[in-house]
């Protein structure tokens, strides 16, 4: 439900590039102040680090929450920013502590245990754009704040139920020490920068494709849905097999097969989006869990802070990148910014022999 709040933004974009006649470069900084908050993760998850226990998990869902009941009212790209940097925020407190639970919780296959967490937020990214372009586009923007529903109904239930996690440290930080694996962490996010990048260009650039060649909004939203929810069978497969083949595999075989693809979404006409997206989401997704873990085998001392570099500060840095490629579509057309995320990735591809690897386990 957290995710869900945090990520229909792409379903209603059409709505906001025709509707209300906002340019294509400030939609790209409405994906930018969404997820730019994110590039804190590290500082959150030293703090969640420190503080022990859950309150940032319930912090970060109840600023997440805000800010979709808000979204509705506010008019003007200003006021919309706002709204999104607090939606950030609450994602940024949320995530670090979650993920260092899911970890401590995950004693035996950590790959595919942490591939079934990312399931919940995958499932709520996939989702929640398609359900947003359907009340946005039969009952207004008013009605964005009924996607909080669910939340606010199960939040006095989920308090209750939500382990937890660690106890405090008290006032005395575990050292956070960069020395020594600060190249190891800096390849780490170059890879997750691109991908990130990728993967938020595409849900920005993609419903608004469909939408301006006659689509209807719904049909424009199912596109992050199908990109998306595809995906999680990316994740699943990729915790599980690199329990078998290791972690390095499944990111060489993925990111080949992104670079295969998006040359395909470049290269055919916009009707073929639909299974070229599917087969994205795989390639994309497929290396979710994995680099969650690298993050936290990274920085065992601090396993919050390494989720925060991992998803947090690789997803600032890709959100960054999202604002002058989606200003290069609005100059010279969607095929542009495509051709420049097909050369990040092949660049990504020196980042691979990089990343930390494990050894599997022996077949028994």
């Amino acid at each position: 439900m957290n995710a869900g709040l945090a990520n229909y933004l792409p379903g209603i974009l059409p709505f906001l590039a025709t509707e209300r006649h906002i340019p294509l470069a400030v939609i790209g900084s409405f994906m930018t102040a969404l997820l730019l908050a994110q590039t804190l993760q590290p500082l959150s998850g030293l703090w969640a680090d420190q503080l022990g226990g859950r309150r940032l998990i319930l912090g970060g869902v109840g600023l997440t929450m805000a800010g979709a009941i808000l979204l509705g009212p506010v008019h003007g790209a200003g006021w919309i920013i706002v709204v999104l940097i607090l939606t950030g925020l609450g994602n940024t407190l949320f995530h670090p502590q979650a993920l260092s639970q899911s970890r401590r919780l995950a004693t035996a296959n950590p790959g595919l245990l942490m591939a079934v967490f990312l399931v919940g937020g995958e499932l709520g990214r996939a989702a929640s754009p398609a359900v947003a372009g359907f009340l946005v586009g039969h009952f207004g923007m008013a009605a964005l704040g009924l996607m909080a529903v669910p939340l606010i109904v199960s939040f006095p239930w989920l308090l209750r139920r939500i382990p937890a996690g660690a106890p405090a440290r008290g006032r005395s930080l575990v050292p956070f020490h960069w020395a020594g694996h600060g190249k190891r962490a800096a390849w780490l996010i170059v890879f997750s920068s691109v991908r990130s990048a990728t993967i938020y260009e595409l849900v920005t650039l993609s419903p608004i494709i469909w939408h301006a060649r006659g689509g209807s909004l719904v049909g424009a939203a199912s596109l992050v849905t199908v990109f998306i929810g595809v995906g999680i069978a990316g994740n699943l497969s990729g915790g599980y097999l690199s329990e078998r083949t290791g972690r390095l595999p499944i990111v060489w075989v993925t990111t080949l097969a992104a670079i295969l693809c998006l040359l395909l979404y470049i290269a055919l006409p916009p009707e073929y989006m639909w299974p070229i997206l599917a087969v994205l989401g795989i390639a994309l997704f497929g290396t979710s869990s994995l680099t969650m873990l690298m993050g936290q085998d990274i920085f065992p001392d601090n396993p919050a802070m390494g989720s925060g570099v991992a998803l947090g500060l690789a997803n600032g840095v890709g959100a960054l990148l999202v604002l002058p490629l989606t200003a290069l579509a609005g100059r010279f057309g969607p095929v542009v910014p495509v051709w420049c995320l097909v050369g990040m990735t092949v660049v990504s591809l020196a980042a691979i022999p990089k990343l930390p690897e494990f050894r599997p386990r022996a077949a028994s």
